[in-house]
């Protein structure tokens, strides 16, 4: 009798938890179509939101401009392919160029 009344309570909550799935995940769909205020741009503003100001422009990322202060509109990942000793070149001038380097040392 009492496993009966076990299946019975599981049972009634795992139909409680499938009903809150499909419920969350029909309110999910539903707020996606909505239009957020966080989406909007700082321009359409109207005074809602202060921490939009409408004074404010977009600012770029640091890494999106030149060393002049202009937007790059070239491509950011770009790779130039080099051999394995440019690279190992490469490797040992920047070691050798590090604070702690040393020199060559000899081995005992």
């Amino acid at each position: 009798m009492l496993q009966l009344l076990y299946i019975l309570a599981f049972t009634i909550l795992a139909l409680i938890a499938v009903s809150n799935l499909i419920r969350n995940l029909l309110m999910f769909s539903a707020d996606r179509e909505r239009n957020h205020p966080t989406t909007r741009s700082p321009r359409s503003n109207n005074g809602n939101f202060p921490y939009f100001s409408s004074s404010s422009q977009a600012v770029p990322h640091p890494e999106l401009l030149d060393t002049a202060g202009n937007l790059i509109k070239d491509p950011l990942l770009v790779m130039r392919s080099i051999s394995v000793e440019d690279a190992r070149e490469q490797l040992d001038a920047l070691y050798e160029a590090s604070p702690g380097y040393k020199g060559e040392q000899e081995e005992d």
